[in-house]
């Protein structure tokens, strides 16, 4: 009889999704545990558990094109550009297609995650609304038969303790928000951009004064919807560093679809070249009213919009430079100046959490920082990988089914990390690669190029891998399960 280990999945947003796919593929059994009642994750707007920052206008930022799974494209008539229902759409698709709905418990929320001492996991789960059921007490049991210790017919939260081999985790980064800390106090209505949903949800957003903290993708959009004349309001755009704007069309095509990033040149060579090109096919952010950028292209994410550049050019939303200090309604910039402003929506980007790890277990420190040997590998931790923890450019799709496929080679037994020093040798050696030249911010802590770290699984890693598992046997100290 072949043995194989069992493998629990948390999350079923793109990162969970694709792992149980690959899993199924390499014949694992795994088990995906889902908060919400749906797949999607950041994707399935309105999301019931609270994780989707999606808000009624959203589009995807990278076309169809580099966002598609490698092994299920995006269907042609999709926009290059597609609405979030769109994305939702192609997820359903994706899960339908693969079968993979039967493997996920809905509604199951993993709320402390235990890593036994001689390997393996304890998970603690608990079941709310439909899911719960009206159970008797003893209609749940783990694995091992006994009580799951839950329903008692109520229709309230069960919990239940299960055992695995193998944990992945596939919670995300997006839904945890981070505001940013300013002296003082605003005593105006004040929200994060996780909470937008659109001009009337959750706050009134016409006839107002508005300040939108931060210049990533989403406050551009927020900016740009709110400034539309049809609103009536003043919009104003506070950024500390500055942007550099790229546009999504060039020469009438997808600009990412001239985006390749070549294994074989230096890194370093490629971005002195594309920060050449960048003032020719965008301009300068100074041109059309933002603060000059504190670091060149390519040395933070860069914002893709093409609406944002025509609202500063006319006139429609101003931009400001930092905030120095906030005295009730009056916001204080680092410039000297000072204005009131009614609303202030922070778009400063989100927390790196594991509500299910004790902290001293595993977690990011202030700066967002968690060290991952190919960002999925805590060094020591042979039987965890985490999925989906990177700022992936110039997609996310294709990067996060890497890694997935990865996981499964590792879970099958046929990948084994490096020891223990290594990992943390090379983590030095990748971070210095992909955010040594980065600003040192909370938000670029993950940050890969995808077209270099897939490149490196494809050829170097995953053979690389292959080879310690052939020579000292499978990576996880597991307990296998018949």
């Amino acid at each position: 009889m072949t043995l194989t280990p069992t493998v629990a999945v948390i999350g079923a947003g793109i990162s969970g999704l694709t792992t149980l796919k690959m899993l199924e593929d390499y014949g694992i059994e795994a088990v995906g545990f889902e908060a919400s009642d749906r797949i999607g994750g950041n994707w399935a707007f309105d999301n019931p558990n609270g994780s989707s920052s999606a808000y009624r206008s959203l589009h995807i930022d990278t076309s169809k094109h580099q966002l598609s799974f490698r092994d299920f494209p995006m269907p042609e008539e999709f926009p290059d550009f597609p609405h979030h229902t769109q994305i939702k759409q192609y997820l359903d698709s994706y899960a339908e297609a693969f079968d993979l709905l039967r493997l996920i418990e809905f509604e199951t929320r993993v709320v402390h995650a235990r890593r036994l001492p001689d390997g393996g996991w304890e998970l603690t789960t608990e079941r709310t609304g439909a899911a719960a059921g009206g159970g008797s007490g003893d209609a749940g049991r783990n694995e091992s038969g006994s009580g799951a210790g839950g329903g008692t017919g109520d229709g309230g939260p069960t919990r239940e303790t299960r055992r695995f081999d193998l944990l992945v985790v596939g919670n995300g980064h997006h839904w945890d928000p981070r505001f940013a800390d300013f002296p003082g106090e605003f005593t105006g209505e004040m929200i994060h951009s996780h909470a937008y949903i659109d001009p009337w949800d959750p706050l009134h957003l016409m006839d107002k004064k508005i300040l939108v903290v931060g210049i990533g993708n989403s406050a551009a959009d927020i900016a740009v919807e709110l400034s539309s004349k049809v609103m009536r309001n003043e919009v104003v755009i506070s950024t500390r560093s500055s942007a550099w704007i790229v546009p999504k069309y060039i020469a009438g095509k997808p600009a990412d679809k001239y985006f390749a990033t070549l294994p074989y040149v230096p890194y370093s060579w490629q971005r002195k070249v594309i920060q050449a090109m960048q003032p020719m096919s965008a301009g300068t952010p100074e041109g059309y009213g933002l603060p000059k950028p504190n670091h060149k292209f390519f040395e933070a994410h860069p914002t893709q919009s093409v609406e944002l550049p025509l609202r500063l050019g006319s006139g429609d939303v101003t931009a400001k430079g930092d905030i120095a200090r906030l005295d009730g309604r009056t916001v204080d910039f680092a410039d000297g100046t000072s204005d009131e402003f009614d609303v202030m929506i922070q778009a400063t980007g989100y927390n790196t959490t594991f509500p299910f790890f004790d902290r001293e277990f595993l977690s990011a420190d202030d700066h967002n920082h968690v060290p991952l040997y190919k960002r999925m590998f805590s060094p020591g931790i042979d039987d965890l990988a985490l999925v989906g923890f990177a700022q992936s450019t110039p997609t996310l799709f294709p990067f996060v089914e890497a890694q997935a496929r990865l996981v499964a080679a590792w879970a099958a037994g046929l990948y084994r990390t490096p020891p223990v020093e290594e990992m943390r040798r090379v983590i030095v050696e990748d971070e210095k690669k992909y955010i040594g030249h980065m600003l040192d911010t909370p938000r670029h802590q993950q940050q890969v190029d995808y077209f270099l770290y897939e490149h490196d699984l494809r050829t170097k890693e995953i053979p690389q891998g292959l080879e310690r598992a052939r020579t000292h046997g499978a990576d996880a100290r597991v307990r296998m399960s018949a």
